[in-house]
């Protein structure tokens, strides 16, 4: 374990670097993103049925597919992001205080990606202004899909202002060592700073906190979302009040994956180890496995009440899931990983990052692949007869596909340009390591820039 003492340095090192691996990494990332716009240019010129989801499915199943699980998958990451970050600053888990930044800017990304699945998947984006803004008054009393995306429109507002706050602090405390090119940029985040307002911005950051902690569960993704799908009592596979403690449970799962996987790449790429250290990574991947273990015990819940003596249409569709060899694929990934943090947990020398990361990874693969399964097979068995006596086929086209390239793709370019903006571990992190040192240094260098009005060459 690295010994070496945190600074500010450290924090500034992704702003201050340019090397041929993150052009590299940049490339791909817009070459990812930039396949997807013209595939989805393609889909805007011929219509949805290119993907086959405007004729009940590629095989004739389902007109939802790998677009709203995506949908779904993605606002998990977002949500349970910030239940991370805000469970820092709440419950006082200073331990996680290096990744949470990571977790905001990774709901920042998710929202991102979730909102750009709507407009991809109503086929027409100028829907969202003539089906959605437009009557939003008539129908926000009475659409769950309405209800989902107020939610998600309000969430990106306070995740938004969430993250916005405390970067203010650290570009006030850092502004000599940030690039002047970014000045303009800088000068709109501080506009109108004083220390005076740091208290204050303590507090209002703790009451937002507060806000998503009440929320996620009871409106985010243990309300709004889960009840899109619940409330619908002619889909056996997705009705129930169970959803809504599965997707709570998914989106903490793949949250803390997610941000295990940047946080694991940017203390590799900057030599983070005694930043974001080994006992960050061990506590995350307890975490991981508490959520997995709670996430399983609601798979069972759900399978049970389906194929024990339940109604025949809940049968049917609880059968149909669990024959589906991706379904036995996923759960089998996600159990293996279940194994895995709880036998490092009794011996620790089974711990290791590389073993973490590849933890992480199969949560985020077959939280994805349960999603999609979720609600594909939801319109395969409904208790009225839609389709034909044999339920459809379903298969992502590769405009589907491509979707899923170009999100990542869009998270993974909101990272890297974020990264050479502002700090992606805050300054407060810093000195809560180093016991207030750097703050007090930033102290005494900020009060000399007000006293003596030198201008920066």
């Amino acid at each position: 374990m690295s010994t070496k003492t945190p600074s500010k340095a450290d924090i500034l090192r992704p702003i201050g670097t340019f090397s041929k691996k993150y052009l590299a990494v940049y490339s791909i990332a817009a070459l990812g993103l930039i396949a997807f716009l013209i595939a989805w240019a393609y889909q805007l010129q011929k219509g949805l049925i290119v993907t086959g989801l405007g004729d009940w499915g590629t095989g004739g199943g389902a007109t939802w597919g790998l677009y709203i699980g995506a949908f779904i998958w993605w606002v998990g990451v977002a949500h349970g992001g910030i239940i991370l970050s805000a469970s820092v600053r709440l419950l006082g888990m200073d331990r996680y205080m290096p990744v949470a930044r990571i977790a905001e800017m990774t709901t920042i990304g998710g929202l991102s990606a979730a909102g750009f699945y709507i407009l991809v998947h109503m086929g027409r984006p100028d829907r969202m202004v003539t089906s959605v803004l437009g009557h939003f008054h008539i129908t926000v009393n009475n659409s769950p899909l309405v209800w989902d995306v107020t939610v998600i429109t309000a969430y990106f507002v306070l995740s938004a202002t969430y993250l916005g706050l405390t970067i203010r602090y650290d570009v006030n405390r850092l502004r000599d060592d940030l690039p002047d090119k970014f000045e303009p940029i800088y000068k709109i985040i501080t506009f109108g700073y004083s220390e005076k307002e740091d208290e204050i911005i303590q507090r209002m950051v703790w009451w937002l906190a507060a806000a998503v902690i009440i929320m996620a569960p009871l409106l985010l993704h243990g309300g709004v979302i889960p009840w899109l799908f619940s409330l619908l009592p002619a889909m056996p596979a997705w009705t129930g009040g169970i959803q809504g403690p599965m997707f709570l449970s998914i989106a903490l799962m793949s949250a803390i994956s997610g941000v295990m996987i940047i946080s694991y790449t940017f203390r590799r790429v900057y030599n983070w180890e005694h930043i974001i250290t080994d006992d960050i990574f061990r506590g995350l991947l307890l975490w991981l496995g508490f959520f997995t273990l709670l996430f399983l015990w609601f798979q069972l819940q759900s399978v049970l009440n389906g194929v024990f003596l339940g109604p025949l249409n809940t049968a049917h569709a609880a059968e149909g899931k669990m024959a589906h060899p991706a379904y036995q694929v996923a759960m089998t990934m996600i159990f293996l990983t279940l194994v895995y943090i709880f036998l490092q947990a009794i011996r620790p020398a089974l711990f290791s990052k590389t073993r973490a990361l590849i933890a992480s990874c199969a949560i985020l693969a077959g939280t994805l692949t349960e999603k999609i399964l979720f609600v594909v097979e939801g319109f395969f068995h409904p208790t009225f007869d839609i389709y034909s006596a044999t339920p459809g086929t379903y298969f992502p086209s590769l405009i589907e596909i491509l979707s899923l390239v170009g999100t990542v793709s869009l998270v993974a370019l909101l990272f890297l340009n974020l990264a050479k903006l502002v700090p992606v571990v805050e300054l407060h992190a810093i000195e809560h390591l180093t016991g207030g040192h750097d703050h007090e240094h930033g102290h005494e260098e900020t009060t000399k820039t007000e006293t003596e009005p030198e201008v920066k060459a």
